[in-house]
């Protein structure tokens, strides 16, 4: 028996006197025998592992839960390797078990209709995911939006596409991260009228309330595809924080105001730069940006610097 020391006193003699059975988990005082707890919880690693990968020191979790699986990543998994816990090959009688159980396992995580919108629609948010490149996050908000969603029945009747569609635009929104909807339409081959009209359902229904999108944020990506300098980058911000001050910018589109910025700033640093350009790298039409490159000239409190 390994005995260790415990520094606290007895319930029932009051003395500091209390030991720990590692073996059992007992933890008792050592004067009058009074029995504190029976059991203790062991903190460490798990040190019996049947993977085959050679880990020497494996959680003793599992992989976290996450939104983004059906089943909240907790159903059980079974490793199509076909190899047992010492890596040799199962026999072929085996592997048919093994096969026919893998066949049920799979249909028992998706017995119900809910289950199989489900797995469509996040099957549908990971194609997603890699072709407009969002972080995490995102991800995890819009499926949490899209089981919101669900839970209000408001996917019934409509397209799953769609609705997965709006519920990742409604994260991006709320994560502040510049998607536009024809970015998010492109990528999920859906029409944008469609989207929007599952995004303004999803934000009356679930009342959500989403931040102004700042067109600061969409320099980067418009000045990235066109590949302008750093200085005239920064010149744009600063000619868009001047608009900002003044109270300008509301009611203005984002992506037309930050192409304007850019236009203003290429003049300033003398860079060549078309309209045209600009209005296909913001997605945005050339009118657009005159109208918005008049209004910012004829404010007497913003120096555009030209």
């Amino acid at each position: 028996m390994v005995v260790s020391t415990t520094n606290s006193n007895c319930l029932r003699c009051g003395k500091n006197s209390l030991l720990t059975d590692d073996v059992t988990g007992e933890q008792f005082c050592s004067k009058c025998g009074y029995v504190v707890s029976e059991k203790s919880n062991e903190s460490g690693p798990e040190w019996r592992s049947f993977s085959t990968e050679g880990n020497v020191n494996p959680a003793r979790a599992g992989a976290p839960s996450s939104l983004l699986m059906h089943d909240m990543g907790l159903s059980t998994v079974i490793n199509p390797q076909n190899k047992d816990a010492t890596g040799k090959p199962l026999s072929t009688s085996m592997k048919s078990t093994i096969e026919r159980l893998r066949t049920w396992d799979s249909r028992s995580q998706s017995h119900a209709p809910v289950d199989r919108n489900l797995r469509q629609a996040l099957n549908e948010l990971s194609r997603l995911k890699d072709k407009i490149a969002l972080s995490a996050n995102v991800l995890e908000k819009a499926a949490y939006l899209y089981r919101k969603a669900l839970d209000k029945k408001l996917v019934r009747g409509r397209s799953i596409s769609a609705m997965i569609a709006a519920s990742l635009y409604a994260a991006c929104r709320d994560t502040e991260t510049p998607r536009t909807l024809n970015d998010i339409s492109t990528a999920a081959n859906v029409k944008r009228k469609d989207i929007a009209r599952c995004y303004r359902l999803l934000h009356h229904e679930l009342e959500l309330k989403m931040p102004v999108v700042n067109s600061i944020q969409c320099i980067s990506r418009i000045a990235s595809k066109l590949e302008l300098s750093e200085k005239t980058k920064r010149h744009a911000v600063k000619i868009l924080q001047d608009v900002q001050d003044n109270k300008e910018s509301a009611g203005k589109d984002p992506m037309g105001l930050a192409a304007t910025a850019l236009y203003i700033s290429c003049l300033k640093n003398k860079e060549a730069m078309t309209q045209r350009n600009l209005a296909e790298a913001a997605n945005v039409t050339e009118v657009t940006i005159r109208n918005r490159f008049k209004g910012l000239k004829n404010q007497q409190n913003v120096d555009l610097g030209i």
